[in-house]
């Protein structure tokens, strides 16, 4: 851990607080958010209405001090009222480009599924390359860029599903639940409901989005040991071939795996939420913690998982109790090897890490390390966290996970802990 890694830390902390004046509660959603925004990635909410959705986004945009815009789509949008289109001059008498909305630091597209597939299809190339092409003229948006879109899960009329390369877009799809009881009764005293007339909470910026954008290369050069990016892979490769990773009661689940996309996801997100826990290093939790969210709107299940009511959470679930963690030690990579490639990966030559175990899991069918029910477990057998599964580490070594963690990790929670 280095001062610049802490004072990151700090100043992401400084965000999330910022925000939490106007959102009560949504602490995994707004961890999330800044997660996608270090990532320089795409964020889908999906929850019923009235949960903070648009208000988060708006709020984060203004705390970042970054342009902001909502586009609200309807079945009747067209590609054109996003990306722009030629407009004719009478003046000069020749066609102009009039560029879209699309061209803000923080970009909300609210009830995503609404409009049809060609307009969806629009965000392809603003998504992907970051640029609009219009007429044979192509024009960059700003940095830094994210989209963040809404979603409401209930709506069966008037509403079109995502197509799959638009989900495979996006970084990580997170569900955004009620409040709880407390929280409720806060928003409550917040609005003058509960009889205690309060005003709207004034919103400072705390950083600029130059700040920020050191900021996401900071997180780009967190180092990630070669035995960690092997778990990522791992769990990718489990959705693909369960059968052959001690899953084969998953392949009738299961019609498509996740993309390369969600390998990439997986270790670029673990790297932002290591900085915002103030590390500079990437610890098997960290990717453990963020496969959810960047997995399950990339899985495809079949129709007979629909038809037995699994859901992508309970696939992997599964997954996250079966296959092993990595087993890190506090070995570096030599810093030729780093300076020549530019890479943070660690080399098997120069890492004294060991090799990513093939444990075999745990006899019986074990529960979800998360707490959460396993749909799939016939016995309750408890499985090791992530940093306990796979091949012990040396005695003589100390690990990651019992080394450098921030003394004041477990003071603040909501920031510094990620939620089941």
């Amino acid at each position: 851990m280095t001062t610049e890694h802490q004072t990151a830390a700090a100043e992401l902390e400084r965000v999330a607080f910022e925000v939490k004046k106007v959102i009560v509660g949504q602490d995994h959603m707004v961890e999330r958010l800044l997660v996608a925004m270090l990532s320089q990635g795409h964020i889908l909410l999906e929850g019923l209405p009235g949960v903070a959705k648009t208000l988060a986004v708006s709020t984060l945009s203004q705390v970042v001090g970054g342009t902001f815009a909502r586009l609200q789509f309807t079945p009747d949008l067209l590609p054109s009222d996003l990306t722009g289109t030629r407009i004719w001059r009478g003046s000069d008498e020749s066609f102009d480009i009039e560029w879209g909305p699309v061209f803000v630091n923080f970009l909300l597209i609210d009830e995503i599924n609404r409009a049809p597939a060609k307009v969806q299809s629009a965000l392809l190339e603003v998504m992907a390359e970051r640029q609009v092409s219009i007429a044979g003229e192509t024009r960059p948006l700003p940095k830094p860029f994210l989209v963040l879109a809404t979603q409401n899960p209930v709506e069966s009329e008037g509403v079109y599903t995502l197509p799959e390369a638009q989900r495979d877009r996006f970084l990580m799809k997170v569900v955004v639940g009620y409040p709880s009881p407390a929280e409720e009764l806060e928003i409550a005293r917040r609005s003058g409901a509960a009889g205690v007339p309060t005003g709207v909470a004034r919103i400072q910026e705390m950083i600029t989005t130059d700040r920020l954008i050191e900021l996401q290369g900071l997180a780009q050069r967190v180092y990630v040991d070669t035995s960690v990016a092997q778990y990522a892979v791992d769990l990718v490769m489990a959705s693909r071939e369960p059968e052959l990773r001690g899953l084969p009661e998953l392949a009738k689940y299961i019609e498509f795996g996740v993309s390369p996309r969600a390998t990439l996801g997986l270790i670029d997100s673990a790297r932002s939420l290591a900085l915002m826990r103030g590390r500079g290093y990437v610890v098997p939790q960290d990717v453990f913690d963020m496969a959810r969210d960047v997995l399950r709107h990339r899985l495809m299940l079949t129709y007979e998982a629909l038809a037995e009511d699994r859901s992508a959470d309970d696939i992997l679930n599964r997954i996250l109790s079966i296959v092993p963690a990595a087993d890190v030690t506090t070995a570096r990579p030599e810093p030729t090897m780093a300076g020549q490639n530019g890479s943070s990966y660690a080399s098997p030559q120069a890492s004294a890490s060991p090799a990513h175990s093939a444990a075999q899991p745990m006899p019986g069918q074990p529960v979800s390390p998360s707490g959460q029910p396993d749909a799939f477990a016939t016995s309750p057998v408890s499985q090791p966290s992530p940093g306990q599964q796979g091949a012990s580490p040396s005695p003589d070594v100390p690990t990651l996970l019992d080394a450098e963690i921030p003394a004041d990790r477990t003071a603040l929670p909501n920031l510094r802990r990620s939620d089941p």
